[in-house]
């Protein structure tokens, strides 16, 4: 049973991360301009170097999410 509660609170804690990733991505893509103004308000930032600091941060997010999430939820689930 403590195997099956696992796995299921990994699958929703990697549908909501994912639900996360998703959101982050929408906003940054479809209000680019509105958050890079937000944001140079308070850091002096070029657009290159906002736009990479937003791609590695949704590249690292995703990959924790695999490591973390994804990976262990499988494992449970070809041990079960």
């Amino acid at each position: 049973m403590l195997t099956a509660s696992l796995r299921e609170f990994l699958l929703w804690c990697l549908a909501l991360n994912l639900g996360v990733l998703l959101l982050w991505f929408a906003v940054f893509a479809l209000a680019h301009d509105f958050v890079y103004n937000l944001h140079g308000r308070w850091f002096k930032l070029s657009r290159e170097k906002f736009d990479a600091i937003h791609y590695q941060g949704m590249a690292a997010y995703k990959i924790a999410i695999y490591f973390f999430l994804l990976i262990p939820y499988l494992a449970l689930l070809l041990t079960a």
